[in-house]
């Protein structure tokens, strides 16, 4: 078979079962089980492909249609330009949160030195971000789960030359420090909502879904208790914004 048959072949199967950007998740696919960027790929799609590979492909094409995302299977997802690892321990980051990542580089790019705290870190990625395009940052991140701890201290590494801290922490808990900015993105779906939700997203991380009954659980104690997280004294002269 070659390259350009298999390609289309995903691509049939995915989409006869209602699987969204078909064509573009099978050729990823493609591209991570023959190790070929994507102009590698084009370039040789009349190319025969191994038995081996070819086996390696109709797997993964059974998890896809299965519900399991495709970041889960390549573990790669990008974001803010960067690529991020990702495991079933954490949420797969995206495009939208890059707003909320934008948002705070703009206003640490204004503070002198500036602290941030990254509370429901999950991959890394907004804390990795920060760290990597606000060059004097001081960037702590935390989490409920030490799986996710474990490989927001893998994307750190790989993307950002400096020292971070990591802290397991039920929200708040364990974090004694006072922070300039604080920036999260938890939970927010409504634990009755999560069973409707399709099953590529269920495939994530059950803990990094629930927001409570309301969805609102994290961002009231966010409200309630960042206050005494924040170097006021740094307030009216850097607009510091939760």
């Amino acid at each position: 078979m070659k390259i350009k048959d298999l390609v289309n072949y995903g691509k049939k199967i995915l989409a006869e079962n209602n699987i969204e950007d078909s064509g573009v998740i099978s050729r990823i696919l493609a591209e991570y089980i023959l190790k070929m960027q994507r102009m590698e790929l084009i370039a040789n799609e009349d190319k025969q492909i191994n038995s081996l590979d070819k086996d390696r492909y109709y797997l993964s094409l059974i998890e896809l249609v299965q519900g399991m995302p495709i970041q889960y299977i390549t573990n790669n997802q990008e974001f803010m330009k960067i690529n991020f690892y990702v495991d079933e321990n954490v949420l797969i980051p995206q495009p939208d949160t890059e707003i909320l990542v934008e948002e705070v580089i703009d206003i640490a790019n204004k503070i002198k030195n500036v602290k941030i705290l990254d509370i429901c870190t999950g991959s890394g990625c907004i804390g990795t971000s920060i760290a990597k395009y606000v060059e004097n940052s001081n960037v702590i991140m935390s989490d409920i789960s030490r799986n996710a701890l474990e490989i927001a201290k893998k994307n750190y590494t790989n993307n950002v030359n400096k020292e971070a801290k990591f802290i397991e922490s039920d929200m708040f808990e364990n974090i004694k420090e006072k922070f300039d900015i604080i920036v999260s993105n938890p939970p927010y779906i409504k634990t009755k909502v999560i069973d409707t939700l399709p099953e590529n997203v269920k495939k994530e991380p059950y803990i990094a879904l629930d927001g409570g009954e309301d969805g609102l659980k994290f961002y009231k104690i966010l409200i309630n208790e960042a206050a005494n997280h924040l170097n006021k004294e740094r307030l009216p002269l850097h607009g510091n914004r939760l």
